[in-house]
């Protein structure tokens, strides 16, 4: 029970706040200001946990300071995903586009949210990075690990790119989703990924204190959970039904074509065959 709290709990915050992300970036665009203004206010909280958390060491703080350092990188991909956050280039890139000048188009797409990402973590670093508690640290550096490594993956090819997630007002993204069986980085990544939570469950199986044992198993299930997200990223799994619940579009689209697709009746077709002539 010691570590399987843990473990559980930042699976559920992970998959609860990817799912809640999600929802929020399918709404119609009227909606985006004020789920940014909420999302904002969000990550003013999580600063302020992270910063009043910094010198306390207690089993409460670290789960505080944790759940601050996810809370500042759901606010990265909420950013990016409503459209306010992204890049100077907007603009799809065209076809047949490769090599550094396709990383180029990729990177202008993105500019604005990778230096989102960095002024944030400096921000964290500045608020408990030489503290006793900066777990909220380590969740958020961790976070940006799995997400640059995946989005790379996705770039150089990969089996499901998941094209699905992304929003319809954010469609510049997909001409940056690459379909590949493999790509040369996956086994670098999938290898190192796998390492980084194996040594992150020896560190909490190891650790003297409660409070440390639950930092470092809450690390080791965010590093797990990028071992998990990498394989889906190379099976042919259904992987969108873990959020269909924050997919609205999809269950919409879904009502649409069986409302407008009614079963037709055979009957009076039968009917004619029957009474039509031998002949025919």
């Amino acid at each position: 029970m010691e570590y399987a709290l843990p473990i559980a709990y930042a699976l559920l915050l992970w998959w609860f706040a990817t799912g809640l992300i999600f929802y929020l970036d399918q709404l119609p665009v009227r909606t985006f200001r004020w789920s940014m203004l909420g999302g904002t206010a969000v990550l003013a909280i999580a600063l302020w946990v992270i910063w009043a958390k910094a010198d306390d060491s207690s089993l409460l703080a670290v789960y505080a300071s944790f759940t601050g350092g996810v809370l500042a990188w759901g606010w990265q991909e909420l950013s990016l995903y409503t459209g306010f956050v992204t890049g100077p280039r907007k603009k799809s890139c065209p076809l047949g586009c490769t090599g550094w000048r396709h990383f180029g188009h990729a990177l202008g797409v993105n500019l604005w949210h990778e230096i989102a990402i960095v002024a944030v973590g400096l921000a964290i670093w500045g608020l408990c990075g030489e503290a006793v508690n900066n777990w909220g640290l380590c969740a958020y550096l961790l976070l940006w690990a799995m997400h640059l490594s995946a989005r790379l993956n996705v770039f150089l090819g990969v089996r499901n790119v998941s094209e699905e997630f992304v929003p319809a007002h954010m469609a510049v993204l997909k001409s940056f989703l690459t379909r590949k069986s493999m790509n040369l980085l996956f086994p670098f990544s999938i290898t190192t990924a796998t390492i980084g939570a194996v040594l992150l469950f020896q560190e909490a199986f190891s650790a003297d204190l409660a409070a440390e044992r639950a930092g470092w198993a809450l690390l080791a299930a965010l590093a797990a959970l990028a071992v998990f997200e990498h394989w889906m990223l190379m099976l042919p799994v259904p992987v969108e039904k873990l959020w269909n619940w924050s997919l609205p579009h999809r269950r919409d689209a879904a009502k649409s074509r069986n409302s407008i697709s009614p079963r037709f009746d055979y009957t009076p077709l039968k009917a004619a065959l029957r009474s039509a002539p031998d002949g025919l």
